[in-house]
């Protein structure tokens, strides 16, 4: 439209079919001959042409967009396609093929890449820009208004014109001024003639816009319905794949392997369907578990210590959850393709009852292995319980599928723990992109803890993945060090089809600034049959990179530690053993689990000579009903008389869409969340107009004084309890 207003003329280049048989090259089985077809920017592969024809057993296919073509010099024939995703497919053209030549086949990728990349990289609105944005209500009433002032002023010219010609005293006029009248008249129905004119281009050009929306919305229901159907078909095939039956595709074993040689995907998720009960034996077995762990780290879910002046702390929420079994996600998620995954509103019912600051909260569960670090001398022991610190930091995520609230500019969330020692204030400092800050200090000047995060969200087709952005640091004071790290990347999968599931992945390198230690964890991704889920391993090295210990467990149950040598030892007889199993073929699926393990169940092979250095606590009997819910997290916004009037305004605990939902008022949640999203939007517009930048309270932004990234540090003053001037954000 803008071409079209400024007068250039948009030519639109007709996308044909390209087709014809090459030779692509396949890890497993070398070059084989395929019937590849080029339509609407997406390459596909077939046995043979009868079957493009038909669009049916199509072996393969990748999107084009911004795809790379690459040759060789030596060879006429070969070339590669390099993807957006940043796999390499080779190809060659047959030597006998004497109506395409590798040049129309290069001229038609390029085109159909050009096409591709046209419609997926178009550039996303800021913030403002979707603000200044004009609905076509809103033009239609401005043509409409336009057409009426038009019409008007035609006939008060007309009328001007008639009144000057019938009054008498236009004859004693001089005639220089009715010569200037009869002027003026002319240019103002000129003016009204091209005003006319204007208005029907618009009025054309709006039905032209209208009904290539129809038409592109008819095109994005298709897509989405082919999305679904895909990953349906998907899900089915991983799930035959690990449960050893023949898959319900139309693919053959050959081909299966084939295809899935070509996707670069890694995982099986049919074998994370279900989640094993306790049986009555467990449940002693997690009795005895627990009085451990209230003897190693002093348990979170009651006592009578105070905190924010709660002397004994609630066991479950005052509603249980709402059921979500009528709910799809996906039916949200496709109505936003291509927007930014930050601004999607999502329904109230995907949320849990919790802030994302109260989410942030849940790293300091743990807080008895910070004091135990500072009770050790050894810099190396010092530094596994900041390892163990690290992974039980993200142990609460686990089956935890419920989004929490996004944060609004302003919020605070205070914590007080006497019974685990410790203090805490976090902020949302940033709206666009969300950034919450946070700082935790012992109530015996004995650590800091501190840092900022930024969810970096991406969609994935099937999963969504967060990438925390940020750096955490915690300073044991009393042995003047500090370390820091940032957390493994978090993946909710199935969001199309099947039971949602947790996983984290990525590494994590911890550093002790002032020792040049460091703990390089690796967060493990599933793998195909499930055998790596929530398995951490990794080393202690010291400056000159030499190993001083190894670590290992699973982020949902434990971690130990061990002689590097040993645990080397045991990796290196392990992968034997595996690699026997698949040559005699006795890898049955049989062994493999097809559900997921309780993170209270001991599934972590212990290797002679460990040394436990953290256990999860198991949860309550009631988490399943609770959102999944820790005995720590169910506390976390549980509030009184006498903690309202000491906590500020800005505190989560008294945002009334949370409190809504935790009382099981569905409706009322939704209402007060938009009601809260527009009031947030309002006062980021009066900011705009007022060119007023927005002041955070308790934090502000510098480098952080040990690895010089940028974050966001306590500015203090806040346990002061000088609550003035304070933002209505509620």
């Amino acid at each position: 439209m803008k071409h079209i207003l400024i007068g250039n003329k948009v030519v639109y280049k007709v996308l044909k079919r390209y087709e014809g048989p090459l030779w692509k090259s396949s890890r497993f089985f070398g070059w084989r001959l395929f019937w590849v077809v080029l339509e609407h920017g997406v390459l596909s592969w077939y046995r043979k042409q009868p079957d493009a024809v038909r669009n049916i057993y199509r072996q393969g296919c990748k999107h084009l967009t911004q795809a790379v073509c690459t040759v060789k010099s030596t060879d006429s024939c070969l070339f590669f396609i390099k993807c957006f995703d940043d796999t390499i497919h080779g190809f060659r053209v047959p030597k006998n093929s004497l109506q395409q030549s590798r040049e129309d086949w290069l001229e038609a990728i390029e085109d159909h890449s050009a096409y591709s990349t046209h419609y997926c990289s178009q550039d996303q609105l800021t913030d403002d820009e979707e603000e200044d944005t004009i609905s076509s209500v809103d033009l239609k009433e401005s043509l409409e208004k336009a057409q009426t002032c038009q019409q008007k002023l035609d006939r008060e010219i007309s009328n001007f014109l008639k009144m000057i010609k019938e009054c008498d005293m236009a004859k004693d006029m001089l005639p220089s001024f009715l010569q200037k009248v009869e002027v003026v008249s002319e240019a103002s129905k000129e003016t009204c003639v091209a005003l006319s004119d204007c208005l029907n281009l618009f009025t054309k050009q709006e039905g032209v816009r209208n009904f290539k929306l129809e038409q592109e919305q008819e095109k994005n229901k298709i897509l989405s319905e082919a999305l679904e159907t895909l990953a349906t078909e998907h899900h089915e095939l991983e799930r035959s794949l690990v449960e050893g039956s023949p898959p319900r595709s139309i693919l053959s074993e050959d081909e299966f392997y084939d295809a899935l040689s070509e996707s670069e995907s890694e995982w099986s998720l049919s074998r994370l369907e279900a989640v094993t009960a306790c049986s009555l034996d467990e449940e002693g077995e997690l009795l005895s578990s627990r009085k451990h762990r209230m003897s190693e780290g002093k348990d979170c879910g009651g006592g009578d210590a105070l905190s924010n002046g709660i002397k004994k702390h609630r066991t479950s929420l005052p509603s249980p959850m709402f059921s979500r079994n009528d709910f799809s996600i996906w039916s949200i998620l496709r109505k936003c393709i291509g927007m930014e995954l930050s601004k999607i509103t999502m329904p109230v019912i995907f949320n849990e009852p919790l802030s994302f600051l109260q989410r942030l909260t849940e790293y300091m569960e743990h807080t008895y292995l910070i004091h135990k670090a500072s009770s050790f001398s050894d810099s190396v022991e010092r530094m596994q319980c900041v390892a163990a610190f690290a992974v039980s930091a993200v142990a609460s995520q686990w089956e935890r599928t419920g989004k929490p609230f996004n944060p609004l500019l302003g919020e605070t969330y205070e914590l007080v723990r006497d019974d685990l020692g410790f203090r805490l204030i976090s902020e949302q400092v940033s709206h666009h992109p969300p950034i919450s800050a946070f700082h935790a200090e012992g109530l015996n000047n004995d650590f800091i803890f501190h840092g900022s995060i930024y969810p970096k969200l991406k969609f994935w087709g099937k999963s969504v993945e967060a990438e925390p952005k940020g750096t955490i640091t915690l300073e044991l004071l009393e042995h003047s060090e500090a370390y820091t790290w940032t957390n493994p990347t978090c993946c909710v999968h199935n969001i199309i089809v099947g039971k949602l599931w947790i996983e984290q992945y990525g590494n994590v390198e911890i550093t002790n600034h002032k020792t040049g230690d460091k703990c390089v964890l690796n967060f493990k991704p599933c793998g195909l049959f499930g055998k790596e889920l929530h398995k951490v391993e990794g080393y202690i090295q010291d400056k000159s990179k030499k190993k001083l210990c190894a670590l290992y467990g699973k982020w949902t149950e434990c971690l130990y530690s061990v002689d590097p040598a040993t645990f080397d030892a045991y990796k290196k007889n392990d992968k034997k053993n595996t690699e026997e199993k698949k040559n005699s073929k006795q890898m049955s699926t049989s062994e493999e689990s097809d559900e997921m393990p309780m993170p209270d169940s001991e599934s972590v092979f212990v290797i002679p000579g460990s040394v436990l250095l953290w256990r999860i606590a198991p949860r309550p009997p009631n988490s399943a009903q609770m959102y999944n819910f820790t005995s720590f997290a169910m506390v976390l916004n549980e509030v009184d008389k006498d903690m309202e009037s000491v906590i500020p305004k800005t505190d989560c605990r008294l945002r009334p869409d949370i409190r809504a939902m935790e009382n099981g008022e569905i409706d009322q949640a939704s209402e007060e969340k938009k009601r809260l999203e527009e009031k947030q939007r309002a006062a980021r517009k009066n900011r705009s107009k007022s060119e007023e930048d927005w002041k955070t309270r308790w934090f502000h932004q510098g480098p952080n004084p040990y690895n010089g990234a940028q974050d966001w540090l306590y500015s203090g003053s806040y346990w002061d309890r000088n609550y003035f001037n304070l933002p209505d954000i509620y």
